[in-house]
């Protein structure tokens, strides 16, 4: 019975759960030296299904950009699907919000990748993520947020 209570961890399912790809200057793009700068946006992303189950999800949007003109933009999400069982509740937000994602992570590298190369443009490969330092970097920002709250309160009575 004891093996019962052992923390498990599994990763169950990993899927696109959406996925856009615009080449608003096609083929002109195709005509230009292509010297693109890109953007990046990127978030990360939980939710509890049931009591063993969360949806984990890593978005980004890649805008290409060159000379002046938008030559692609990809959406894409990444997601998982992860079963924790017998899992601390304090090691449950790191294991969501930095341990999945980079679990995530190259297989949403791979599919941006085949887009942009489907797409008719040169390959593009992200350059990894340290989820982990984002995790931490966000927890202390959550933290700091909420201390000038508290010290405000405090000085107001």
């Amino acid at each position: 019975m004891a093996d019962n209570q052992q923390p498990q961890f599994a990763l169950q399912r990993i899927y696109i759960k959406d996925a856009s790809f615009e080449a608003p200057n096609a083929p002109q793009a195709f005509t230009k030296e292509w010297k693109p700068e890109i953007k990046l946006d990127l978030n990360s992303g939980a939710r509890k299904l049931d009591d063993n189950h969360y949806e984990v999800f890593v978005k980004v949007t890649v805008t290409a950009s060159n000379e002046g003109e938008t030559a692609f933009l990809v959406e894409l999400v990444q997601a998982g699907l992860f079963a924790m069982v017998n899992i601390p509740e304090a090691q449950i937000k790191p294991m969501l919000g930095a341990m999945c994602p980079n679990i995530l992570f190259p297989y949403l590298r791979e599919s941006i990748d085949s887009l942009v190369v489907k797409g008719g443009f040169p390959a593009l490969m992200l350059a990894p993520i340290n989820f982990d330092a984002l995790f931490h970097q966000r927890m202390q920002q959550e933290a700091q947020a909420a201390q000038p709250a508290t010290a405000e309160q405090e000085t107001t009575h």
